[in-house]
């Protein structure tokens, strides 16, 4: 009952105060070389963040089921989106049948020697990698990146 009451005006908000992270924000000029990710959780939350797909609003998911460090922020990139082509993509290269896109933005993994103590902000990040994924059935690939400029990874590719 609350959701269905809230999305009308969680799209309302989202539009009047600020671009949705997925929808709103653009990958970039320089994309795929460099993209623009939009940061979720840092390596210090002890909680999982997760954007609300209606509003755009940055919410909290889930407490961190294991004790853990990520040694990487934790995102997505805009404008993109894991479904049939991904799915389709991840059955080719696994073999294996019944896979499904998980109907979210594709997940990245930013590496950074700098210690940034918040989410919810976007970074110019450059991709070198990524891990096919898979949860349950449904392909949850993800990008492995540096950020842009950095002064340990900069320099990765």
């Amino acid at each position: 009952m609350v959701n269905k009451l809230m999305d009308p005006i969680g799209r309302l908000m989202g539009l009047r105060y600020k671009s949705h992270p997925w929808h709103g924000v653009d990958i970039g000029p320089e994309a795929p070389e460099v993209i623009i990710s939009f940061i979720e959780m840092v390596s210090t939350d002890t909680v999982k963040y997760e954007v609300d797909k209606v509003s755009g609003y940055l919410r909290l998911d889930r407490p961190q089921k294991y004790s853990n460090v990520v040694p990487a922020l934790y995102g997505f990139i805009p404008q993109t989106f894991s479904g049939q082509r991904v799915a389709e993509f991840c059955m080719e290269k696994t073999g294996k049948k019944g896979i499904a896109g998980d109907n979210d933005p594709i997940d990245i993994c930013i590496l950074t020697e700098k210690e940034i103590v918040h989410g919810d902000i976007l970074v110019r990040a450059r991709p070198i990698g990524g891990f096919r994924m898979l949860d349950g059935n449904e392909s949850d690939d993800k990008i492995i990146a540096v950020l842009n400029n950095d002064a340990v990874y900069g320099n990765y590719k």
